[in-house]
C-alpha cells in the first residue's frame, strides 16, 4: 500500500506540473462552454475534437470504475456499522442476502443449508441498494442547483479531514501517553509522532478553510452551506448515539480484544 501511494504521488505531481504548463488562459478554461474545465484543457492541450472526445473517454470509463468501488466500499461500511448496532434500523443495513447463489443455482432461500451456501456470493444487499440510490440522487443534485452540488462536495473533503484528524489524533494522544498500539504491520517507528504532529498541523487548517465561501461577496448563491450540512450531520448523529446508540453499540476494538484474549 504504501508503495502504491509513494508511485501515485509521483506520477500526480507529475500530472500537475504538466496541467499547470498545458491549461492554457484560465479565464478561457473556466468560462468553457462545456461546462467542464477539464475538456477544454484537453482541447487545449492537443488542438483535436478527435483527442479530445478519446481522453474524455478515458476519464469517464476510469470515473465509472471508481463509482463502482467507491459504492461496494460505502456499502462495506455501512453494513459493518450496522453489524456493530450502531445505525438506525441496523438489522436492516446488516443483513447479508445469497440472492445472487440463488438466481444463479435457482435454490430457494427456505431449503440453503451451510454446504450450499458458497461466502464468495454473501453480500450486503440491502447495504448495496442503499448506498447506490443515495449515490444516484446525489449525482442529480447538478441538474437541479450546482450550490447544493458544491456543498455537497464541499462536506465530502471535510468529512474526510474530519475522519483523518480524529484517527491520527487518537495516534497521537496514545503517543503522548505512552500508551502502546494496537498490533500493526506498518510501523513510522521513531518518526511517528513527528508524522503525525506534521498531519495533523497540515490538515486541522484546511479543515477549517474547507468551510469558507469561494467568493469575497457572499450571498445566497455564493455561501459554502456545507458547515450547516456538516453540523446537522454531527448533530443527529450525536444525539442518535446519547439516547440510543451507546446502549447497543459494539465498538470494533471491543470484538478485536475479545479475539485476542480468546
Amino acid at each position: 500500500m504504501m508503495s502504491s501511494v509513494a508511485v501515485n504521488g509521483v506520477l500526480g505531481f507529475i500530472m500537475l506540473i504538466t496541467l499547470c504548463f498545458t491549461l492554457g488562459e484560465v479565464d478561457r478554461v473556466l468560462d468553457t462552454p462545456t461546462r467542464f474545465p477539464f475538456i477544454q484543457i484537453f482541447y487545449n492541450t492537443t488542438g483535436s475534437i478527435a483527442a479530445t472526445n478519446a481522453m474524455t473517454a478515458v476519464l469517464v470509463v476510469t470515473l465509472t470504475a471508481s463509482t463502482i468501488t467507491e459504492v461496494a466500499t460505502a456499502s462495506r461500511q455501512l453494513w459493518s456499522f450496522a453489524r456493530d448496532e450502531g445505525l438506525p434500523f441496523s438489522s436492516f443495513f446488516a443483513y447479508v442476502s445469497h440472492v445472487f447463489y440463488i438466481l444463479i443455482r435457482g435454490v430457494s432461500p427456505a431449503v440453503l443449508t451451510d454446504n450450499q451456501v458458497t461466502p464468495g456470493w454473501n453480500i450486503p444487499l440491502n447495504s448495496v441498494m442503499v448506498s447506490l440510490v443515495i449515490t444516484v440522487l446525489l449525482s442529480m443534485i447538478n441538474i437541479g442547483s450546482e450550490v447544493a452540488l458544491n456543498a455537497v462536495i464541499s462536506l465530502t473533503i471535510t468529512s474526510l479531514l474530519s475522519a483523518y484528524i480524529i484517527s491520527i489524533g487518537c495516534v497521537f494522544l496514545k503517543r503522548i501517553r505512552g500508551e502502546p498500539l494496537p498490533h500493526h504491520r506498518w510501523s513510522l517507528g521513531k518518526f511517528g509522532m513527528a508524522v503525525n504532529l506534521g498531519a495533523l498541523a497540515f490538515l486541522c487548517p484546511i479543515f477549517i478553510f474547507a468551510f469558507f465561501p469561494l467568493s469575497t461577496d457572499v450571498t445566497a448563491e455564493t455561501m459554502n452551506w456545507s458547515v450547516a450540512m456538516y453540523v446537522g450531520i454531527i448533530g443527529s448523529a450525536t444525539i442518535y448515539y446519547l439516547v440510543r446508540g451507546r446502549h447497543h453499540f459494539i465498538p470494533p476494538v471491543a470484538l478485536v480484544q475479545r479475539d485476542e484474549n480468546s
